[in-house]
């Protein structure tokens, strides 16, 4: 219980650790955030770390000289790219093995229906998911489980973690110093938390309403 209240308080006061973060190690705070990010996006096994919420606290910092934001649009951009690039071929190299043998969590229900999924929304899943937390870890990982070609996945690869860096990472730059934000940064992080989240509750949702229906 004390881990995950601590856990609790780094995601609503992240602007405060981020702070702390830059104060003590300085450069080094760059490589941080890129293996933060790197790891949200391309390891199956840490999909709850703040990627949006990390983002746009970072760009606030840098709107007040805490870091420089030529630095964080690139490298950010980068780590993205190359978390979902790795998770990509893990699911395409090593993905279907999981399947050959039932449990919990592969079925091989799951990867069927992944493929139709993938078959009939196309490359536009990887765009959306990325806003999505826990989704946009396990996008790419079943892109590559699914069979989609590189080439495709890698130009909505690129698109998503763009739009992603910009809305979040650039929102917080244009944003973060506002005397109304600063105030409320916790308030505001909650919303970006609960607003990201919304759209798998949704489907969730959804989904459980279909799975009910008499047939």
């Amino acid at each position: 219980m004390e881990h995950l209240l601590a856990f609790v308080d780094f995601f609503i006061h992240l602007d405060k650790y981020l702070d702390a973060t830059v104060i003590e190690y300085g450069a080094l705070t760059y490589a941080i955030l890129a293996v933060i990010i790197f790891c949200e996006t391309g390891l199956v096994v840490t999909p709850v770390l703040p990627g949006d919420s990390l983002l746009f606290a970072a760009g606030a910092i840098s709107s007040r000289g805490g870091l420089n934001i030529a630095i964080l649009l690139p490298l950010l951009f980068f780590a993205a790219i190359l978390g979902n690039t790795v998770n990509y071929h893990v699911g395409k190299f090593i993905g279907p093995k999981a399947f050959d043998h039932e449990s919990r969590i592969f079925k091989r229900k799951y990867l069927e229906r992944t493929k139709e999924f993938y078959a009939k929304y196309g490359g536009k899943t990887i765009i959306f998911a990325q806003f999505v937390p826990i989704v946009r870890t396990f996008a790419p990982f079943l892109a590559g489980v699914s069979g989609m070609s590189y080439l495709r996945f890698a130009l909505y690869n690129v698109t998503g973690a763009a739009l992603w860096q910009g809305l979040f990472l650039g929102g917080g730059h244009l944003f973060g110093n506002i005397e109304k934000v600063k105030n409320n940064f916790t308030l505001v992080i909650m919303v970006i938390i609960v607003i990201s989240l919304m759209p798998a509750i949704i489907e969730a949702i959804r989904s459980r309403r279909v799975q009910s229906k008499p047939v």
